[in-house]
């Protein structure tokens, strides 16, 4: 699996124009993530905190995985918020699947602002034993 997050990258051409409108600037940040491989596929740990269900988008498309959401800060009622360099903060992060995995198979779970995706290897990707039989 290769990191390749040119989709987090700014479009510094709307980030322009909309720099007169507070309202209009939208902040794209890249979610660290944690990687870890083993025989059967690849297990995928995002950090996206304030993320709910509803504002979360995973596809895979054209043999790459793509990750987007919007996080959600609310502002309790009794307070007036003062200074905020991110109101509404959207994640952005693409991963290129390799041939031996299996897209059609991807388990996502999002728990308490971490966002788990197991990726299996195709079952012909997947190691296994040769029984050597003696003549």
């Amino acid at each position: 699996m290769n990191d390749t997050t040119e989709l987090a990258r700014k479009d510094e051409k709307a980030v322009e124009r909309r720099a007169d409108d507070p309202s209009q600037r939208r902040i794209t940040l890249t979610p660290p993530v944690d990687i870890f491989e083993d025989s059967q596929g690849v297990t995928l740990w995002a950090d996206l905190p304030g993320v709910t269900k509803d504002r979360l988008d995973v596809k895979v498309h054209d043999g790459n995985l793509y990750i987007e959401a919007e996080a959600v800060v609310p502002t309790p009622a009794e307070l007036r918020l003062h200074h905020a360099e991110i109101r509404q903060p959207h994640f952005a992060r693409a991963f290129a699947l390799g041939v031996d995995f299996d897209p059609t198979k991807i388990d996502a779970n999002l728990k308490d602002g971490v966002l788990t995706l197991r990726i299996p290897r195709r079952d012909e990707a997947r190691p296994r034993r040769i029984e050597v039989r003696t003549t």
